[in-house]
This record gives C-alpha cells, sequence and structure tokens, in this order.
C-alpha cells in the first residue's frame, strides 16, 4: 500500500489532532532531551483547545496529512518565523518535517521575508542545522515555571 503526504490550510476541525500531535511529539519524542519536570512543563497538556485553535487559526498553520490523518503542522509569519512545527512521533523521518519546512519557506519568500528563524529545541536543532540553520543564540524560556533550552536559529532564504 502506497501512502502520500499531503499539504493544506489548517481548519477548526483539525484543533484535536493538531494538539495531539503537538502533545506526542513533546512526550515522546522531545522527552529524550529534557527532564520529565521540563516534558510536562512544555506539552501544557491543560491547554484550552479553544485558545489552541484561534491561536492555530491565526498563525497561518499548515497541516500535513497521511491518509487522511494529521501527521504534523508547523506555522509561519511574514517575518519568517516559524512558532511550531511537530510531526506525529511514529511519522519521523517520512519526509514531513521537510515538507512543512519547505511550505513555510516557499510561504515566507512569497511574503517577502528574507529568512527564516525559529526558537528551536535541543531536538530539533539537529533538524534545522542540517537544513541550513545556524544557531544564533541558546535560550533558556520559563514555561510553566520551569526553564527549558532551546535555540534561536535562522537561515537565509
Amino acid at each position: 500500500m502506497t501512502t502520500e503526504m499531503s499539504l493544506r490550510a489548517y481548519r477548526e476541525s483539525d484543533a484535536p489532532e493538531t494538539f495531539d500531535v503537538c502533545v506526542r511529539a513533546i512526550r515522546q519524542t522531545a522527552s529524550h532531551d529534557y527532564t520529565a519536570q521540563q516534558v510536562e512543563a512544555w506539552s501544557g497538556v491543560d491547554r484550552d483547545l479553544g485558545v489552541w485553535n484561534r491561536a492555530r487559526a491565526t498563525a497561518n498553520t499548515q497541516v500535513a496529512q497521511i491518509d487522511g490523518r494529521v501527521v504534523g503542522f508547523t506555522d509561519v509569519d511574514e517575518h519568517g518565523y516559524i512558532d511550531m512545527l511537530f510531526v506525529e512521533p511514529r511519522d519521523v523521518r517520512k519526509g514531513v518535517a521537510s515538507a512543512l519546512l519547505a511550505w513555510a519557506a516557499e510561504t515566507a519568500r512569497a511574503a517577502g521575508a528574507t529568512q527564516l528563524s525559529t526558537h528551536a529545541s535541543i531536538t530539533a536543532r539537529a533538524f534545522f542545522e542540517a537544513r541550513g540553520f545556524v544557531v544564533d543564540e541558546q535560550r533558556a524560556p520559563i514555561v510553566r515555571g520551569v526553564s527549558l533550552t532551546n535555540f534561536a536559529m535562522s537561515r537565509q532564504l
């Protein structure tokens, strides 16, 4: 059986699935690089789905699907900033993140941005570096009272 990935714009009905992808990616994939306390603070399972939906709907979010199932999502603003890029843990290494990043680059370029930037997790750092991003700064944001390490990264378009 051939599985085909497709990208499309975010819809309100995507809120539960995109939220679940985000939480699973943090709890399963990123948990190798962060403590249990950090994972709990970051995953934010107490987030309100309505607030999540409004944030995704206003953030120019793109959703990746395989066989109709949401397997990842990202966003990008007119300045080229990527706030979120998450992939379902069972679908990593299938080109989902690469396709989403390519969409973000194309969208940012069309909006007139000259670079892409993000705050990448420890886990995502290698992915972004492999695609031409450089670390501009190591950061330690506080999330729900817990310090997390991430990296301000950028790449010219």
